[in-house]
């Protein structure tokens, strides 16, 4: 098939926080070029109109909810807004939607709404997909495509299902192709929720790419794969994985990237680790990592061509490129600054190592510690220890890294000791955290690691009502273990109050960071430069070069005391 003769349209629908640009559409655009296609890429996450909706029905849905039981509401609320939308989709009876709204509120905020509300919020989500159907038919006319393909992830699958039937409706002969994170836990291959997913889209749907897309989404393009199939994944390829060491340079050029506070890149792909309740090694395959200097230069070449000295590194672990990445900065004489996920692992324990790769730019870590027992680390797989928690809080925060801090609340066999625990070691560790993050454990009936075992030791059942099954497509499974789904979220909520009692901030909005960012200068001396510096394009960063070491004391011994919750 000649590439001369299509053009493809690669589409974010929402809703996914904008916090950087949709790297992964940005990769597989530059695949298909370097390949001969003409590809454009839209994110419609940046729409103003669209985010409107969002904002309207967020404010309705927490004004509804008393304080003390919003928990982490920016994050679980997301629950609610996608299982509403996709009801709103498919809804035939007025009384068993407006019961099905009711239920998805209570089940993750444990309120009861009125039908009034319930009304209020149905209306905000008529009035999205409204405005939706407006926004995809304008673009399909104007791009003409013959190939769609819609990246999906668990808050954008509503939109990307009403666009990708909606487009095929204007025009019987584009093909739609769908991929994304979804597929790596909600619609996981051979699941209930799969299966209901192909048949919802049986009429309208082409293609479904699941996992690393460049290469599968190219021999779809190229009219290689069987058409007498729709579902194509990573064991499709062989053995064959894409070299991400000669993989073009991701091409953001379709993005309004000033809507955007930080640029986005890659350094590797999968992880090392198995964590129990973590799909990412079943996504992708093999662990595969560029060079330290490969990794500067292709930022340094994004750096060049849109003007953003601060990257956020789309990997599930940046610990195997710290020390490589970190050299190859120290040599530029303009650093990049570059923020992504890290493990607590013995060699982040070491101030020595944290210090050196400050000066090499690095600017935030991410750490998914998860609990502060011992004995949960060891139930999830995590490979580290509550000491190195501490050990790897204190080093990075001398250093005057961000460290972000990111907590499991529930995983199966969490007691109330065991939450306790981690209150416990939040609290030590405050003055070395610069924001938490708490969420209640997710289950899903396979990708995870730990699915088989807690799939054969548990009974799990379906969150709502087996009726609500047509309306929601793509269903909520739990576990009939400890601690129950009530509990979990009555943890969240307690773990906020802890949060707030103890002055760590967890920041959504800029306002918000603007504060986060100040305790974190006040706190330490080395402190990373606030987020609001980097806005000033016109003047480049360089203080990392000059950082001081600095001898910083660890945490104080835990103190005995109540916590009023």
């Amino acid at each position: 098939m000649n590439p001369n003769d299509q053009k493809i349209l690669l589409m974010l629908c929402p809703f996914w926080m904008p916090l950087i640009p949709p790297v992964g559409l940005a990769c597989l655009k530059a695949y298909l070029q370097e390949h001969g296609y003409q590809v454009e890429a839209v994110d419609l996450n940046t729409d103003e109109s669209l985010r409107l909706h969002y904002d309207n029905y967020m404010k309705v849905l927490q004004e509804g909810v008393p304080k003390d039981r919003q928990g982490n509401f920016h994050s679980i609320a997301q629950d609610v807004l996608r299982n509403h939308l996709m009801a709103h989709l498919n809804a035939v009876d007025p009384e068993l939607y407006g019961q099905l709204v009711q239920d998805l509120v209570y089940k993750t905020f444990y309120t009861e709404f009125d039908r009034e509300r319930v009304d209020r919020l149905s209306g905000h989500g008529e009035n999205f997909f409204g405005r939706l159907e407006q926004v995809v038919r304008d673009i399909i006319r104007r791009q003409k495509p013959s190939i769609l393909g819609l990246s999906v992830y668990s808050g954008t699958l509503p939109a990307s299902l009403f666009t990708g039937k909606l487009a095929k409706e204007i025009d019987p002969n584009l093909k739609i192709v769908v991929g994304g994170g979804v597929f790596a836990d909600q619609l996981a291959i051979d699941t209930p929720n799969y299966h209901s997913f192909l048949t919802y889209g049986e009429e309208w749907l082409d293609a479904v790419v699941i996992g690393e897309g460049e290469q599968l989404f190219l021999r779809f393009c190229n009219g290689e794969l069987p058409s007498d199939r729709k579902v194509f994944s990573i064991a499709d390829l062989g053995e064959k994985r894409l070299d991400i060491k000669s993989a073009p340079l991701p091409d953001f050029s379709n993005f309004d990237c000033n809507r955007y506070s930080t640029m986005s890149s890659y350094t590797s792909r999968s992880c090392p680790f198995q964590c129990s309740f973590c799909s990412e090694t079943l996504q992708w395959g093999k662990y595969r990592k560029k060079t330290g200097r490969q990794i500067v230069s292709e930022l340094r070449q994004l750096y060049r061509q849109h003007q953003f000295q601060l990257f956020y590194m789309c990997d599930s672990l940046l610990n195997p490129v710290m020390d490589d990445v970190a050299v190859a900065m120290g040599e530029e004489e303009i650093p990049i600054y570059w923020d992504g996920c890290l493990r607590a692992d013995r060699h982040v324990c070491d101030q020595k190592n944290a210090m050196r790769w400050r000066r090499g730019g690095y600017y935030r870590a991410r750490m998914g510690m998860e609990s502060g027992s011992e004995r949960v680390l060891d139930i999830m797989g995590k490979r580290i220890t509550v000491q190195q928690i501490r050990e790897a809080l204190v080093s990075l925060a001398s250093a005057g890294i961000k460290t972000s801090t990111l907590w499991l609340i529930g995983h199966p066999g969490e007691t109330e000791e065991d939450f306790l625990q981690t209150l416990d070691l939040i609290a030590e560790c405050k003055d070395f955290i610069y924001d938490a993050e708490g969420t209640p454990f997710w289950y899903f009936l396979s990708q995870q690691p730990g699915s088989a075992d807690w799939n054969r030791n548990n009974p799990h059942r379906l969150l709502y009502p087996d009726w609500a099954s047509d309306m929601l497509v793509v269903q909520t499974w739990i576990l009939d273990a400890e601690p129950p789904r009530e509990i979990i979220y009555q943890r969240l909520n307690r773990f906020v109050r802890h949060l707030d009692k103890l002055g760590i901030p967890n920041p959504y909005s800029l306002k918000d960071v603007f504060r986060a960012d100040t305790r974190w200068q006040g706190l330490h001396k080395n402190a990373v430069p606030p987020l609001i510096d980097f806005s000033n394009k016109e003047r480049p960063i360089v203080e990392c070069l000059d950082i001081k070491d600095l001898v910083v004391m660890g945490p104080p011994p835990e103190e005995d005391g109540d916590f009023d919750f």
